[in-house]
Order: structure tokens, then C-alpha cells, then sequence
């Protein structure tokens, strides 16, 4: 008798993988990840993750102020935390520890730290304030520097709000409360870009990818947008193009890093994901601008009128997926996607201005989970870039590790992922009919 052969989609619907019904997200993420079908089987099945999500203190640091920021370095073997005592602390992270290796005193701070960000190599970390200065430290050896970069604004209060260190360490990316755009060259000490970028402050810049010559921006004017960088010019600032469908101020923009996908966090209480393929029209932006000008209350110390809370599109909103479900007041929370490595980049992760950590579902829009601990809000969030662990930061002035803990785990779900991990590999490399190639080849959308 001829042993009968399974394809991987055969065996995909036999485990209840995938269905026969697919949104165009999905689809996109399928052609996103055509190489890389265990990060798909990640994205597109719930047992093989959301069961696994962070979802318990395993550490905790606490300081006598509000912590503002902190990041994972991008091996994951540093975090780097920064708070309003004007400490910036560095922890070793190694093995899944949480030690405080070096504390350094911040210089020439307004009010603030307001950001922090390591160069691409680890072996600096970037801080700005209220101050015309971005500082630069090194933290690889015993003997640390300590160098300030003068961007010489022509506004007499100014403040850089956002850092973004360039993939070869030799630009500093930085935006502004004066609606500017600021680039500095580390190789010739001095500012080579002023970009005359927004309407109003601007909260939030990143790099597009590791070439580094995408930029994103976002402001409080409501706008996102993308600027290449072998074609800014002080004298004609002019974008690729625009992103418009928030009704009110940006506080962040996180890249997906394939040049493609963005997301941003607004106080208009909504992320939302954009394809840069799909810039807005003329009368996107002109709404955008409307909804901003209507907005007559303060995040800083308001609570969310009812009315700033429609549902609605507007017209132009170009956005791919919004989602609603985590509070944006009093400071400019972050969000940010999950990890390549552990997650295909399936959620999408926020603090909330209740004390939460909200984990979103990329695909479908649905909170997954909802961490609660702290007792203020979050303002940063930071997942290890290859384990399953969340650090956050708090205005309650601490700093949580969070990781998964078993006893959290569903029956169900712990039988259904030890059985897809064990009958999985069969059906992928069993099969020689199997490819990727194959798989995806065939389909086009």
C-alpha cells in the first residue's frame, strides 16, 4: 500500500493552523515571512504564543522619582533605564538577571531625562533634556567619557524629545520641540541638518531600517512623516511623503525595520499601523489638521473627553489597522512591536496611562493580555530581542522585569503547543514535496 503524502498546508489545516478563510493582513503577513514559515505559523496561531506571554514580575527596581525610559541594548545583554533623579542606570541582563552594572550622572538636565537610546554597537548610549545638547557616554571599559553635542537651536527654550542613532554610529537622529528635525555628524562634531519638519513639537523620530536612510517623524500636529535622507536639503525640506488619520498629537513611532511597516501612539487614545507604500491624500492631511485644531484639552492633566474618543475614519486616514484599548495622558507613552526572533513581530506592546502594559494582537486588533502592577503610568515598554521577557517603566518610579510563568498556562493550550511542536517539524521537513518557495510561490494578492 503507497504511503499517502501531506503537503504543509494539508497538515496546517489538519492541526487548525490556518482556516479557509484569510483578512488581507494576514495575507500580508504571510508574504511578509514567505522564508521564514515557523515566525508565520507564529504570527497566524495563538497556541504557539499567546499562551506564552509575559505575564509576572520576576524583578523589580525602584527609584525615589518618576522613571521615564528604558530600553534593551539590541543583543540583550544590557538594559539602560533613565529617571527623572537625573540617573541614567545600567543593568547587565545576561542570562536573564537584572544587576545594576554602572550608574551615571546625567549633565546639564531640565526637568528630565527624556531619552535614551544605545548606538548600534552597545558601546554608547545617547541622552537628551530641556538643553541645547544631546550627551553621549561611553560605558565599554573602565574609563567612561562623557561629551555633550551642541546643536545650536535658535530657540532659547529647547528640547530634544526623541534620539535615534544611525545603523554605522556616525549620525545622531533627533527631534524637537521648535518642529525641527536635527541630524548630527559624530565624525565632523557638529551639526549637519536643521529640518524645518513640522507644524508643532516633534515627539518621536526613527529609522525606517538598517540602511538608515529612511526617516519617520511625528508630531502634534498629527502627522507621520517619511523623509529620505540622501535628499534632505535645509533650504527644501520636502517628505516622501505623509501618514494622516490620527486626530491628535503623535507621542511615538516604532519601525518594523523592513522600510515598509510603521506604528504610532497618539493622545487621540489609538495606535496605528501604516504602509509606507500608502502614503495620504491632500484631503487626509486637511482633516488630520481639523481634528487637531478641535482638540481644546490638555493630556498632561485632563481626562479624556468623551467626544475626542470617535471611532469613526477620517477622510484620507490611509492607516492599515488603529487600535484602541490602553489610556495615552499625562506624558508620551511608547509602543512599540514585539520581537522578530520570539514573536515574527505578531503583537504590538504599549504603556498605558492607567499602569498597565497592553499587549495588542497585530493582526486582529484584540488586546491579548493586560499586565497590571504598577500604581502610575507607563511610560516605556522594552521586550528582550530574543527571550520572552517585557521590562517597563513607571512614573511610580519602578522598573519591572516581566516573564511568563507556567502556572498561568491553560491546560488546553500547554497540550495543544506541546503537540504542534512535536508533530510540526515532522510535516515541514518530512515531505520532500515541501518548500517555501513552493508554498507561497503560487500565491498572489
Amino acid at each position: 500500500m503507497q504511503r499517502k503524502s501531506y503537503s504543509f498546508i494539508n497538515m496546517c489545516l489538519l492541526f487548525g493552523i490556518i482556516g479557509s478563510c484569510r483578512s488581507f493582513l494576514v495575507m500580508l503577513s504571510i508574504r511578509g515571512h514567505k522564508y521564514c514559515p515557523y515566525l508565520w505559523l507564529n504570527q497566524t496561531h495563538p497556541g504557539l504564543s499567546i499562551s506564552f506571554l509575559p505575564n509576572h514580575v520576576v524583578h523589580k527596581d525602584t527609584y525615589q522619582q518618576k522613571a521615564f525610559c528604558g530600553v534593551y541594548s539590541d543583543d540583550g545583554n544590557m538594559f539602560l533605564s533613565a529617571c527623572q533623579d537625573q540617573n541614567i542606570r545600567l543593568y547587565d541582563t545576561r542570562r536573564g538577571g537584572f544587576t545594576l552594572k554602572r550608574t551615571i550622572k546625567a549633565r546639564d538636565v531640565g526637568w528630565s531625562v527624556l531619552d535614551v537610546c544605545f548606538t548600534r554597537d552597545s558601546r554608547s548610549v545617547l541622552y537628551s533634556s530641556w538643553s541645547d545638547y544631546i550627551h553621549v557616554c561611553s560605558i565599554d571599559g573602565e574609563h567612561q567619557t562623557h561629551i555633550a553635542l551642541d546643536l545650536n537651536p535658535d530657540e532659547r527654550r529647547f528640547c530634544v524629545f526623541s534620539l535615534a542613532a544611525s545603523t554605522d554610529g556616525t549620525e545622531i537622529l533627533g527631534g524637537a520641540n521648535d518642529g525641527c528635525l536635527y541630524v548630527f555628524d559624530r565624525e565632523q562634531n557638529r551639526r549637519t541638518l536643521k529640518i524645518d519638519a513640522h507644524e508643532d513639537d516633534v515627539n518621536t523620530v526613527a529609522f525606517a531600517d538598517g540602511s538608515s536612510q529612511l526617516l519617520f517623524s511625528g508630531s502634534d500636529d498629527a502627522l507621520c512623516k517619511v523623509w529620505d535622507r540622501r535628499t534632505l536639503r535645509e533650504n527644501r525640506p520636502q517628505p516622501v511623503g505623509q501618514l494622516a488619520g490620527h486626530r491628535d498629537g503623535i507621542t511615538f513611532i516604532h519601525s518594523k525595520c523592513d522600510a515598509r511597516y510603521l506604528i504610532s501612539n497618539s493622545k487621540d487614545q489609538t495606535i496605528k499601523l501604516w504602509d509606507v507604500r500608502k502614503f495620504s491624500p491632500k484631503e487626509g492631511l486637511a482633516a488630520s489638521r481639523l481634528a487637531v485644531t478641535q482638540q481644546n484639552w490638555d493630556y498632561r492633566w485632563q481626562q479624556v473627553p468623551q467626544r475626542a474618543l470617535k471611532r469613526h475614519k477620517l477622510t484620507g486616514d490611509t492607516s492599515v489597522m488603529t487600535y484602541r484599548g490602553h489610556g495615552v495622558l499625562h506624558t508620551l507613552i511608547r509602543c512599540r512591536f514585539s520581537p522578530e526572533f520570539s514573536t515574527g513581530q505578531r503583537f504590538i506592546y504599549t504603556g498605558c496611562s492607567t499602569g498597565k502594559i497592553i499587549i495588542y494582537d497585530v493582526l486582529t486588533g484584540r488586546v491579548v493580555s493586560s499586565l497590571t502592577g504598577h500604581e502610575a503610568c507607563v511610560r516605556d515598554v522594552s521586550w528582550h530581542p530574543y527571550q520572552d521577557n517585557i521590562i517597563s517603566s513607571s512614573w511610580d518610579g519602578a522598573v519591572c522585569l516581566w516573564e511568563h510563568r507556567e502556572n498561568h498556562l491553560l491546560d488546553e493550550d500547554r497540550e495543544r503547543f506541546v503537540c504542534l511542536s512535536v508533530c510540526l517539524p515532522v510535516c515541514v521537513f518530512a515531505h520532500s514535496c515541501f518548500s517555501p518557495q513552493s508554498f507561497y510561490g503560487s500565491c498572489t494578492y
